[in-house]
């Protein structure tokens, strides 16, 4: 469990990064934040910075669907991936609670996480949206950074396709891709 310490404070503090700077974003985006576009610039940028601040101690999953991805594809056990589920909770978690004192009376709808789907209970359609922008994450993530292709670019493909799937899946969803939705929050 020792040799774990490192890459999860690196899963604690990325998850915070991106949740603090994206969900930020997506709180500010009606006032003056630049809407879903500066959302998706906010979110992809700072995943950009993650994976390759973070990537060479963790691999900078910051996402459960990531870590769930290399579970089940034998990229990382289970005791590693529990122990980053936990730090990406808690990264998340300090990180809403941090924006909620920051943010109080300035930003309304903090932590919602909804789209014009989800406002007119279409589930199933939420469902499929979410389930095909999680994909396309998880697999720039396994085609570039833990295939170890495209070189040094890797963390800009998988900043692009999360700037990507906001833009597609903002308005729609709120665009999670994230298997609990803790954090990925886009303004309509």
């Amino acid at each position: 469990m020792n040799g774990l310490m490192k890459p999860s404070l690196a899963e604690l503090i990325g998850t915070f990064t991106l949740t603090f700077i994206g969900a930020g974003a997506g709180a500010l985006a009606g006032a003056d934040g630049g809407g879903i576009v500066g959302v998706a610039l906010a979110h992809g940028f700072a995943l950009t910075i993650i994976v390759y601040t973070w990537g060479p101690v963790s691999g900078a999953h910051v996402n459960p669907a990531v870590t769930l991805g290399a579970l089940i594809a034998g990229k990382v056990d289970a005791t590693k991936a529990i122990t980053y589920w936990v730090a990406q909770l808690a990264g998340a978690a300090i990180a809403a609670y941090l924006l909620k004192y920051v943010l109080e009376g300035i930003a309304d709808g903090l932590g919602e996480t909804t789209g014009v789907l989800t406002d007119n209970g279409q589930f199933g359609k939420v469902i499929v949206v979410e389930a095909v922008l999680t994909f396309f994450l998880v697999a720039a993530v396994f085609g570039s950074a833990l295939t170890a292709r495209n070189g040094n670019a890797y963390g800009l493909a998988i900043g692009f396709v999360l700037i990507g799937d906001i833009l597609c899946g903002g308005y729609l969803t709120g665009a999670s891709m994230n298997t609990v939705g803790e954090h990925m929050h886009t303004a309509r």
